[in-house]
């Protein structure tokens, strides 16, 4: 299934790889943020089927833009990306209601978890 996709990351190469990863999935990037308040206000205008998060932005971090988008749209499906240590992170990503975590390095793994 095709899905509209937000991807919000501070790193111009990180936003390109996401992008090429997601395109040859068949799905279309409808916007690019590079930072947690810019990914809200992009949220709000565009209602993506999916947004993927970085944690570490600078200006609002990925998992307060995360928690705040959820309150706009419950309904939100945002899947948390990032190369730290997961398993910090993990119990926070399911107690805001992320579809979950992934390294953004393993394109496997964001596929798998965009489709949930």
């Amino acid at each position: 299934m095709t899905q509209t996709i937000l991807i919000v990351d501070d790193s111009t190469i990180m936003r390109k790889m996401l992008v090429k990863i997601f395109e040859e999935a068949g799905h279309s990037i409808i916007g690019l943020a590079s930072n947690g308040l810019e990914s809200i206000e992009m949220y709000k205008e565009l209602n993506p089927d999916l947004v993927t998060m970085d944690i570490t932005m600078r200006g609002m971090d990925g998992l307060t833009a995360a928690k705040e988008i959820l309150e706009f749209d419950k309904a939100a499906r945002i899947l948390i990306l990032s190369n730290l240590d997961e398993e910090k992170y993990r119990d926070e990503v399911d107690r805001i209601g992320a579809i979950g975590l992934a390294n953004k390095h393993d394109p496997d793994q964001i596929l798998e978890l965009a489709q949930k």
